[in-house]
């Protein structure tokens, strides 16, 4: 998830098991309209260029799930997908301090969360761990040491800030982890050692530690994407991801949506 390789994407999100009426605002949030069912659901997603869907020419996973929510729950959905490629956890804390900005106002209607971000954090020492010049261990020379603690900062101020803009209100908030914060899959086979791989993976561990540690301290949900990538061996990961090596393919949005969906969709049942 490199800094350098990141535009942004926002989508539509549609489809119901009902009739849908669905409605495109221009400014990247999209409607649906159920001809049955409760109020309109409203997701918000927060992160990097995997939520964004850069790299791919697909629909991004917080549609997906939106889609799958609507489907589900016999409701509207709206989804704003505010991600934004290259972005670090300071400049999503930065963007919901700035109360007037969009994703602040995204925040303060949204009834579902989503954030993914962590993996930009530590973009810097993209060199020195795929290279194995830094394995990534904790301890004396710990070359991420600083980055992970400045990542977790962010992720509890995020966290706090959220709950401001909510105001009280119920509110489901799920912490995505990473399947690698940089590349894998046949691009890192072809690039990296296996020691520079093994480092770029136990770097993800830990970045994925601190996002749990979060998830785990204010009772939100912690989606795992080690497991559902990894399960099935070097060539099921690999058809995950796109060309890059470092996003996911339709097939990996696909998988995050389903895995997503699985992790939260009884506490979003719980809101009704």
């Amino acid at each position: 998830m490199l800094r350098r390789l990141r535009p942004v994407a926002v989508v539509l999100v549609t489809a119901l098991a009902a009739v849908l009426l669905s409605a495109a605002t221009g400014d990247g949030h999209a409607r649906t309209a159920a001809a049955a069912g409760g109020a309109r659901l409203h997701v918000v997603a927060l992160g990097d260029s995997v939520p964004a869907g850069s790299h791919c020419g697909c629909t991004p996973f917080p549609t997906l799930y939106g889609r799958a929510l609507a489907s589900r729950l016999h409701r509207g959905v709206h989804v704003a997908d505010d991600a934004k490629g290259g972005w670090t956890s300071a400049d999503v804390l930065a963007a919901l301090r700035d109360t007037g900005s969009t994703r602040a106002r995204d925040v303060a209607a949204a009834d579902v969360v989503v954030v993914e971000i962590g993996a930009n954090d530590t973009s810097d020492q993209h060199d020195a761990v795929t290279s194995g010049q830094c394995d990534a261990h904790p301890g004396a020379g710990d070359c991420v040491a600083d980055e992970l603690a400045a990542l977790k900062r962010h992720l509890a101020a995020i966290d706090r800030q959220i709950a401001v803009l909510r105001a009280g209100q119920p509110t489901v908030v799920a912490y995505v982890g990473y399947w690698n914060v940089f590349e894998d899959g046949d691009v890192a086979y072809q690039a990296y050692s296996a020691q520079g791989l093994a480092a770029s993976r136990r770097l993800t561990r830990r970045v994925n530690g601190v996002i749990w540690t979060q998830a785990h301290a204010s009772a939100a949900a912690y989606v795992d994407l080690v497991a559902p990538f990894r399960h099935h061996g070097h060539v099921y990961l690999t058809s995950l991801l796109a060309a890059d090596g470092n996003h996911p393919s339709a097939k990996g949005h696909r998988l995050i949506a389903r895995v997503l969906l699985g992790d939260t969709l009884h506490r979003v049942r719980a809101l009704s």
